[in-house]
C-alpha cells in the first residue's frame, strides 16, 4: 500500500483512515492568516456507508486503499441493486442502489462507468463530472421572456427532471453537472 501525502487528496479518493477503507466526498482547502493550513473532508466508509468529517493537517501522510478501478457497462437495475457487465469477459457484478445515491436518476442503460473494487468485490461507482442526455419532453419557450434568463423544467431520457434555458428542446442533447445535478450546457456534436 502505498502512502501519500494531502496534496493529494481529492474527491474520489480512496484512503485507509481509521483501518478502513474510506472514500472522500468532499475536500476544502483551508489557509488561514495564521497558522498552517489544512484539508477539511467528508469520507465515507466503504463498508459501513457511514459519513464522517475529519480534518487533516497539511503536509501529513495517508495510506492510500488497494482499490483496483475496472470499467464496466450499466446493464439494469432491479429496484434495489444495479447489475453490470465487463463487455470483453461479460463478468457480471452488482451495486446497490444507495452507495449510488444521488446519481443515480442520471444513469443510462449501456453507458461505461468505473467501478471500485477492493478484495475482489464491488464497493462503489465513481461518477462521471458530467453526463450527456437526451431530452425527451420539453414545453416550448414563450417568445420574448428571455431578458431575465428565464429557464424551464425539462425531463430527461432516464426520467430525470433539470431546468434548462428557454430555447433547449426535445431532442436535443444536454450535459449535467453530477455533483449538483444542474443543466451546464447544450451540446453539439
Amino acid at each position: 500500500m502505498s502512502t501519500i501525502d494531502t496534496s493529494y487528496i481529492k474527491k474520489g479518493l480512496c484512503i485507509i483512515f481509521r483501518d478502513a477503507p474510506h472514500i472522500v466526498v468532499e475536500k476544502t482547502f483551508v489557509s488561514p492568516g495564521k497558522g498552517s493550513a489544512f484539508y477539511r473532508t467528508k469520507l465515507k466508509n466503504i463498508k459501513t456507508g457511514s459519513v464522517l468529517e475529519f480534518t487533516f493537517k497539511s503536509g501529513e501522510k495517508l495510506e492510500e486503499a488497494p482499490v483496483e478501478v475496472k470499467e464496466f457497462q450499466y446493464s439494469y437495475s432491479d429496484g434495489e441493486e444495479l447489475f453490470f457487465v465487463d463487455p470483453r469477459t461479460y463478468e457480471q457484478v452488482t451495486l446497490k442502489k444507495e452507495i449510488v445515491g444521488d446519481f443515480f436518476p442520471l444513469m443510462k442503460e449501456q453507458d461505461a462507468y468505473q467501478l471500485y473494487m477492493l478484495d475482489g468485490q464491488t464497493i462503489a461507482l465513481r461518477p462521471p463530472l458530467k453526463v450527456r442526455l437526451k431530452v425527451v419532453k420539453a414545453e416550448p419557450g414563450a417568445k420574448g421572456n428571455t431578458v431575465t434568463g428565464a429557464t424551464k423544467e425539462v425531463e430527461l431520457e432516464t426520467g430525470y427532471k433539470v431546468l434548462v434555458p428557454l430555447f433547449i428542446k426535445e431532442g436535443d442533447i444536454v450535459s449535467v453537472n453530477v455533483e449538483s445535478g444542474k443543466y451546464t450546457e447544450r451540446v453539439t456534436e
